[in-house]
């Protein structure tokens, strides 16, 4: 009977299910089961019209023959197909009407969820109108802030002004009653010496301060003293001032009027002079250099104006010459032929980067008496020198003690090997971007009793080289192998029994680990190391750092830029070391509570925390508390640092020579204000990329930072042209452009991030 009650069900659809079943089947029971038929739960309504079939048609339908009957089997068989017809069609009424509803249910939804958008659009208006009324009333109330503590400034600088101004006009009233006195005595010829000697002597300073003083002036400097008065004047005659002349300093102005004057007339007493890129000085300039018969020390170095003429006139005086710097001048093999014989004390010669003499010139250093007591040779960047020609520098100079190879990318193993087998003196090499050698080198080298070692850009040297130095090598003291990829733990490792390295430089050897420094620092050299440098070694970690807190109590010099595993843990471990007075953390994970640390150390003097976007304002103003004798200060590419972070070390650190706030772009002309304020002895300033910075920054350097002497300004499109020319014209190297910040500097031209 279940088929009876499904049928009542999808037909007649009731509201309620429950109660329409339940009334069917007390219907049924009733009526009994005998009685149950499939529409009896329909009701009569809804009954199809149904005709009586004629036993014709019924023959016709189910394809009986005139004689055959209607039998049981086809009335089912009838009845089966009207049931399954008519369920059929109750089942996809019951279908079209569940879609229905389903999709009613589905835009109901949808409508619930628009309403829901509308309703928190609505909220989040109200919201944002609440928040812009209160930063409105904020604003207002800064605003009135910031009037009333400009108000407050104005009045104390006010009085500041006058106040410094009443002192001027008191002393000035002093000064012209001074002067009045002594016109007055004049006049009545009661003028007593002690008055004149008051009146000539500029300062109590004994005469024996003042030339040390003088000692440390350039030329022009000394020219104006020379001005002051007599009694300066004669001081700055003293013999004593000029036995080391510095034309270099003076490069731009010197002419060889001037320096042929000032080489005559003291020509007995100089005994060194420096010319490097003084390319205005001639042959006149260099005649007057054969007079110096004392002359001991000369450098030519970048002296456009020299050549083999030049050299054969200075040649023909100069015979008490030890030190020669030839670097960068076009001198060929007819300058080296001099040498022997023009300057047989020779002990110190620089050929760096002089492209035109031949491995024949270096044969004329063997020749006659030769460059026997040669100790100190650099040939960097002569790339024209075969292995014949290092053969000629060790047949002639065999007692070679510093070498300096640098920039020779051809050099190679054989060349070292030539130059070794008689030069077995060796105790300080260079070899920086010769990328050819190997550890052959170091091998041809173990007969040698190496003090210094310094190579960069190999991909040749491995860790073989460090074991041939920890066997034959027992007093070297300076190591520096950066930039060598093929270094690695082992290496480290291997040299840590030695006992007097001071100076270790493994920047940029990748593959450097705490594995091996630890190993290092716990070594033999560990507690007398003084300079360490792990630039870019991206696997040092805490562990290291706070090791060499614990074991290098004589370090003074720590590089741990872009060591990015380094954090406040490891910075804290370094305040232990008294004796460091530089260190580097660019582009460490550091914070402001590291920085606090390392503050109270109180003796750094040059600090280096570029890239660290950790930092802001409260870490510079904690670590300049602490610290008096900070002359060297690097902050670039520090987004988030501000004019209060330049205002604490202006405060704090009157000793600021050098100060890079490049890539800061929060910064403004208050900054500058306050470094031109404090900081007169800064001589390098770097702003590039301080896009807030007008032309009134440089007006304040312009008053304030008299011996400034380099200043970059790049990216700087709010300072004008004519203030450059007009406030940087004195100094020595200015660059400056006006064009929107690069991409990698991670900010745009209104200093967005």
């Amino acid at each position: 009977f279940w088929q009876v009650l499904l049928s009542g069900v999808i037909v007649m659809r009731p509201e309620d299910p429950l109660t329409f079943l339940e009334e069917k089947l007390r219907e049924i029971m009733e009526k009994g089961l005998d009685a149950v038929v499939w529409y009896m739960c329909i009701d009569l309504s809804l009954h199809p019209e149904l005709k009586r079939i004629s036993e014709t048609c019924l023959s016709t339908v189910f394809g009986l023959d005139g004689e055959q009957l209607m039998t049981e089997e086809l009335y089912a068989k009838a009845w089966n197909f009207y049931s399954r017809s008519l369920m059929k069609l109750c089942l996809t009424r019951w279908i079209r009407y569940s879609v229905l509803r389903m999709n009613k249910r589905k835009r109901a939804k949808q409508q619930v969820a628009v309403a829901e958008v509308h309703y928190n659009v609505h909220i989040l208006r109200l919201i944002v109108q609440k928040w812009s009324t209160w930063v409105q009333i904020h604003k207002e109330k800064v605003a009135l802030a910031m009037n009333r503590v400009q108000q407050i400034f104005n009045q104390g600088y006010l009085n500041a002004v006058l106040k410094a101004w009443h002192a001027e006009a008191h002393r000035s009233l002093e000064t012209k009653a001074y002067f009045e006195s002594l016109a007055k005595e004049s006049q009545t010829g009661c003028f007593e010496t002690n008055d004149l000697s008051v009146r000539h002597k500029p300062s109590n300073l004994p005469e024996e301060a003042l030339l040390q003083v003088f000692h440390f002036v350039n030329l022009d400097d000394l020219a104006r003293c020379a001005q002051v008065n007599q009694t300066w004047m004669l001081l700055t005659q003293s013999g004593s001032l000029w036995s080391d002349i510095n034309f270099s300093s003076v490069r731009n102005k010197v002419q060889d009027q001037t320096a042929v004057n000032i080489l005559h007339k003291w020509r007995p007493y100089i005994l060194r002079l420096n010319l490097q890129g003084c390319s205005s000085l001639h042959w006149p300039s260099f005649k007057r250099i054969g007079e110096c018969k004392n002359l001991q020390d000369l450098n030519l170095s970048e002296c456009q104006g020299l050549s083999d003429e030049s050299m054969r006139l200075i040649s023909e005086g100069c015979r008490a010459l030890l030190y020669l710097n030839l670097s960068h001048t076009t001198i060929t093999d007819r300058t080296l032929r001099l040498l022997p014989s023009s300057f047989p004390n020779l002990q110190h010669l620089s050929l760096a980067h002089c492209r035109k003499f031949t491995d024949k010139g270096l044969l004329y250093l063997g020749s006659g008496k030769g460059c026997h007591k040669l100790r100190y040779l650099d040939l960097s960047g002569c790339i024209q020198i075969s292995v014949d020609g290092f053969r000629n520098v060790a047949n002639g100079c065999s007692g070679i003690q510093d070498l300096l190879l640098n920039e020779m990318p051809a050099l190679t193993d054989r060349c070292i090997q030539a130059l070794v087998e008689k030069c077995q003196q060796i105790m300080s090499v260079v070899f920086h971007d010769s990328p050819h050698l190997s550890d052959t080198t170091f091998k041809a080298l173990a007969e040698c009793k190496l003090v210094k070692v310094s190579i960069e850009g190999n991909n040749q040297i491995t860790d073989s080289s460090f074991e041939l130095m920890s066997k034959n090598c027992p007093y070297i003291r300076h190591i520096h192998v950066a930039d060598c990829q093929k270094i690695t733990d082992a290496g480290l490792k291997t040299i840590s029994p030695l006992k007097h390295i001071l100076v270790l430089n493994v920047a940029d050897c990748i593959r450097i680990s705490d594995g091996g420094l630890r190993p290092f620092v716990q070594g033999s050299s560990g507690a007398k190391l003084r300079e360490l440098n792990l630039t870019n070694c991206i696997h040092i970690t805490d562990a290291s750092v706070t090791e060499i807190g614990q074991r290098c109590h004589k370090l003074t010099y720590l590089n741990l830029c872009r060591c990015e595993n380094v954090t406040d843990a490891g910075i804290e471990a370094l305040g232990s070391i008294s004796s460091l007075v530089s260190v580097d953390l660019s582009a460490t994970s550091i914070s402001d509570m590291g920085l606090r640390a390392l503050g109270h150390h109180g003796k750094i003097k040059e600090l280096g925390i570029s890239e660290c976007k950790n930092i802001s304002d409260t870490g510079i103003q904690e670590f300049c508390k602490g610290t008096k004798y900070l002359e060297r200060c690097y902050i670039s590419c520090c987004p988030q640092l501000t004019d209060e972070a330049v205002r604490s070390m202006a405060f704090h650190c009157h000793r600021l020579t050098a100060v890079s706030i490049a890539g800061c772009p929060k910064m403004t002309d208050s900054c500058i204000q306050y470094l031109a304020a404090t900081c007169h002895y800064l001589h390098f300033l770097d702003v590039s990329g301080c896009i807030h910075l007008t032309d009134k920054a440089l007006k304040h350097l312009w008053k304030g930072c008299k011996r400034l002497q380099t200043l970059k300004m790049l990216y700087c499109r709010n300072i004008t042209k004519q203030a450059v020319l007009k406030y940087t014209a004195k100094l020595e190297r200015q660059e400056h452009n006006d064009a929107d910040p690069p991409s990698w500097l991670g900010y745009d031209r209104d200093g967005s991030l």
